[in-house]
């Protein structure tokens, strides 16, 4: 299994399976995940999902995944107006965690997939272009102080936009503000080096089930 990191880094790609055709729904609930797989290949972008949660990693298509958040993510909201993102202070929270804990998913993205020179300034834009369900979702990192910053949120309008380097892997607190079930809808994109046209990855809808 890849070794993940709390910060934006390099590791080698070793021993991907791909999911088989016409894979049963899987549902992840604990243990390494990259939700937001980035990869370039023959012009084309793609997003998916890399399963680290077994032996061996494999490449799930995001239909074929829900992602589980159980009741033991809950926190409570912090008190200071820098988390009032997550709801009102004292509020419960559930959160995914930048780092890693048992029975919890160790949820990150990854630009290992795009070869240096494909794309311009060597990084491609991850937006979050929708989100439905119970309550809000956002995504953030905690630093050496503790004060978040934001990825994504869906509480102050979308879409939102990260510019990722290529070649980086990074985890960070996924957050849902209710329990219940999310669609979670993101899109890659970057200009291709050699003639700057845009390339796509289409929007790709990932589900969270939020445990109370």
């Amino acid at each position: 299994m890849r070794r993940a990191l709390a910060a934006l880094t390099a590791i080698t790609v070793v021993g991907l399976i791909p999911a088989p055709a016409n894979a049963a729904t899987v549902t992840l609930s604990a243990g390494h995940v990259d939700i937001l797989d980035i990869d370039y290949a023959n012009s084309a972008l793609t997003l998916d999902v890399l399963d680290g949660t077994g032996a061996t990693d494999v490449d799930r298509p995001a239909s074929d995944v829900i992602l589980q958040v159980p009741a033991t993510a809950k926190v409570t909201v912090p008190s200071g107006t820098a988390w009032s993102f997550l709801g009102t202070a004292g509020d419960t929270v559930w959160v995914l965690p930048q780092t890693q804990q048992a029975g919890l998913l160790y949820a990150g993205w990854n630009t290992l997939g795009v070869p240096s020179g494909a794309v311009q300034s060597d990084s491609v834009n991850v937006r979050l272009t929708g989100v439905t369900g119970p309550g809000r979702f956002s995504t953030y990192t905690t630093g050496s102080f503790g004060t978040p910053s934001k990825s994504f949120d869906s509480g102050d309008g979308l879409p939102d936009t990260l510019t990722v380097a290529r070649n980086s892997h990074a985890h960070a607190n996924w957050a849902f503000s209710a329990a219940g079930t999310y669609t979670v809808t993101f899109e890659v994109t970057a200009q291709l080096a050699t003639t700057g046209a845009t390339v796509t990855s289409g929007p790709t809808a990932y589900t969270f089930t939020v445990l109370n």
